[in-house]
């Protein structure tokens, strides 16, 4: 014990001399200091200092405010001329501790005005040397569509005018006396605009013409002014609607009355109010019957009577009257196409209606499909966020559109016009069915800032849409696993941006908004918090901002304070940057035991002024691969002496803790070109075929950016050695996963076998 007491102190003695000397030599040429680069730093100066009303935990807080808007509206829909006639009468409720000066509405229609800047703001190129007449006379033939919104009055409550000013999407409502905290405003405002036929036109909603049978079937939101967010942390939320980035809006309470021609079918968000009166009797007692249908749908209105409705064009009218409760918005779908499907679902002893309206082109798929993914929807979400509160979520048919609304959604997935349909077609539309359904809790009820953070709705959506799927479906084929972002995060960085990136501003807006977040989400789960401790969080963070405006600082806050993990260095990587992951095996070096000093043990002894013989019996030592030439020569742990003695001599606890002895040592050199940390993940190969996963935490990385080393001790030889072996972090460059290194064929070879089959 003495010799090995002198020894340390005579070695710490010597290298701090060394250091001192070499701290001496460099003093010259030291590198100015630097302040903290590590990709583990914390996020203080990136997110919002956290206050009473955002805290920071990631919840609201106790002074937490936001406003509601109520509107009460009657809407007519012209189908001779495609025209929406409306009226609303809005109340304005300042629960803020503001006073403010005047009331911002969005006005969406605008950007399909004639005069709209929308049109401008993209790029035009003589790429394509032809066209076909269709395109062709769009772009060069064709006036620009007219479908802004016309004003016929705004009104005070009093009928008197208001003083207002229009900028393009966005309409300033002037007060006379400012608004004072936990007042009302009530204001009236009367438009029409003409109604765009999205399939020739674009946009979010508007009507599809069926030439055959001279229907139209619409599918109408963004249809009436409404007024823009006012919270503690953007103030006024009135960016300009381009027409990408969606919408930032406030709950009320609607009471919307809705005229279309008799011979429709009409659902929109909110309870129906008059059924009675708008189904036949037959169809009423069906509608009733569904709600104790909980397995199998019932169909309320059949293709038979939508084909003699086709036929009707009728010039009377019937209004359909809604009431919906504690919504951000309003939905519309009307035609004398539909056939309409229902089904109940229970949502934890709460009745919710599952329903589908579909033209007969839909058909077969739609029918046998649409409401079950539905009502599949609404369960799996609830599981994995808060029990669905409305009372329905409607699924409509609709040619090129993938749209949510609360309570009602259109989405597409046609059949061939003989009823045949591919698997791509199938799940296409189980797919977009189960996402904007989805949307229910994401925005519209979790209400986050769409124009600003697509991807808190688009990216959260995602990844519990793949829940949805897989539980509908195992062997759903998703699009947003981590493998599935290779692609896009592999592309030249000066066509990405950050997930973080203000919609309107991102090259790629699908892989960035959905893709990457909902595999980013999934890494989480699956690889980095594991499901228990990741689904807690995200149920935290979804039930705490039921009904509120959450920020990205909410959803990190809670995603950690829920968790008891540091996750900032994985908000840093994968929102924040564009770096990509790529994690390789550089160097496999393989060592024996020996009793003998190594070259490297004797190099070692004279650096520090060390004597061997005096530890002659009392060492083990680590001898190459290359060193020792010949395996066979290698010594084994039994070989020991004084550790079998050492062993001998412990308690029997401590014997319970030795595991079985090891024999061969692998010094492997992990690599890491790409920017990202993530976990390292190893998959080792024994020589009989057996396979052992070990994962090291993302942290491995804090003090060793580039490379960093683990010894792996077996008491069988390794065969192979795989890192991320299930693609579980979207590694852009897998040809450095493996050990041995796994050769290509060329394209020779590759003929050449082919040849030879």
């Amino acid at each position: 014990m003495k010799k090995i007491s002198l020894y340390v102190f005579s070695f710490l003695m010597i290298s701090s001399f060394t250091f001192a000397q070499e701290q001496d030599a460099q003093i010259k040429e030291r590198k100015p200091g630097h302040t903290s680069t590590t990709k583990f730093r914390q996020l203080k100066q990136e997110l919002a200092t956290p206050n009473s009303q955002h805290t920071a935990s990631g919840a609201p807080g106790h002074a937490y405010t936001q406003q509601q808007v109520d509107y009460v509206m009657n809407i007519t829909i012209d189908d001779k001329t495609q025209k929406l006639f409306g009226d609303e009468v809005i109340t304005y409720h300042n629960n803020s501790k503001d006073q403010l000066e005047y009331l911002w509405v969005q006005l969406d229609q605008n950007m399909r005005a004639a005069d709209s800047k929308t049109p401008d703001v993209k790029q035009t190129t003589m790429e394509a040397s032809f066209n076909g007449p269709v395109t062709f006379t769009k772009d060069y033939l064709k006036k620009p569509f007219d479908g802004g919104f016309k004003l016929e009055y705004v009104k005070d409550v009093n009928d008197k005018p208001l003083s207002y000013t229009i900028n393009s999407t966005m309409m300033r409502i002037n007060l006379v006396k400012p608004l004072a905290p936990g007042e009302t405003f009530v204001f009236k405002i009367k438009w029409w605009y003409t109604i765009n036929n999205y399939i020739n036109d674009g946009g979010r909603s508007g009507y599809e013409h069926f030439p055959k049978d001279g229907n139209n079937l619409y599918v109408i939101a963004q249809f009436f002014p409404r007024l823009a967010v006012y919270d503690n942390v953007e103030g006024w939320q009135n960016m300009q609607f381009w027409g990408r980035s969606e919408f930032a809006l406030e709950f009320g309470n609607y009471t919307v009355n809705i005229t279309a021609p008799s011979d429709h079918i009409l659902n929109a968000t909110g309870l129906l109010q008059n059924p009675k009166e708008v189904l036949s009797r037959t169809q009423y007692k069906r509608f009733q019957a569904a709600k104790k249908s909980f397995d199998e749908p019932i169909i309320i209105v059949t293709q038979a009577e939508a084909e003699v409705a086709e036929k009707s064009h009728s010039d009377k009218t019937k209004t359909w009257k809604f009431y919906a409760e504690n919504v951000r918005d309003i939905g519309i779908a009307t035609s004398r196409k539909f056939i309409w499907d229902a089904m109940a679902v229970n949502i934890n002893g709460k009745t919710v209606m599952a329903y589908s309206l579909y033209p007969k082109e839909g058909n077969p798929l739609w029918e046998k499909h649409s409401t079950k993914v539905v009502a599949n929807t609404l369960k799996v979400y609830s599981k994995y966020t808060f029990d669905y509160p409305y009372h329905k979520a409607i699924s409509v048919h609709a040619r090129q559109q993938g749209m949510e609304y609360p309570q009602i959604c259109w989405n597409y997935g046609r059949p061939k016009e003989d009823g045949t349909y591919s698997d791509r077609v199938r799940d296409g539309m189980i797919g977009v069915v189960t996402h904007e359904v989805g949307h229910n809790f994401f925005p519209m009820i979790v209400n986050s800032d769409e124009r600003q953070w697509t991807w808190m709705d688009e990216g959260l959506n995602s990844f519990v849409e793949m829940q949805a799927e897989f539980e509908y479906d195992p062997n759903f084929n998703t699009r947003s696993l981590p493998k599935d972002v290779v692609s896009y995060m592999s592309m030249d960085q000066d066509h990405l941006s950050p997930i973080m990136t203000q919609g309107d501003h991102v090259y790629n807006f699908g892989p960035n908004a959905y893709s990457k977040p909902a595999a980013g989400l999934t890494m989480l789960r699956n690889t980095i918090m594991g499901p228990e401790l990741f689904d807690y969080a995200f149920r935290t963070y979804s039930k705490r901002w039921m009904f509120k405006h959450p920020t990205p600082a909410d959803f990190f806050r809670t995603m950690e304070d829920a968790s008891g993990m540091d996750l900032d260095w994985f908000w840093r990587g994968w929102f924040y940057t564009t770096d990509y992951n790529d994690i390789g095996i550089k160097e496999v070096k393989k060592y024996y035991l020996t009793n003998k000093p190594t070259k490297a043990a004797i190099a070692d002894a004279e650096k520090y002024g060390m004597n061997l013989d005096d530890f002659k019996d009392k060492l083990v030592y680590f001898i190459s691969e290359e060193e020792i030439g010949n395996p066979n020569k290698a010594k084994k742990v039994k070989d020991f002496k004084m550790l079998d003695n050492y062993l001998n001599s412990l308690s029997e606890t401590e014997k319970s803790r030795i595991k079985e002895a090891p024999n061969y040592f692998y010094e492997v050199t992990f690599e890491k070109p790409g920017g990202l940390v993530l976990p390292l993940i190893v998959e080792l190969t024994y020589e009989d075929g057996t396979k052992e996963r070990q994962q090291f935490p993302a942290e491995i990385w804090s003090k060793h950016d580039a490379e960093v080393k683990r010894i792996f001790a077996s008491s069988k030889q390794i065969t192979n050695i795989v890192v991320d072996p299930d693609l579980e972090t979207a590694d852009i460059d897998i040809t450095n996963n493996s050990w041995p290194k796994k050769i290509e064929s060329n394209q020779f070879e590759k003929f050449k076998d082919k040849l030879k089959n």
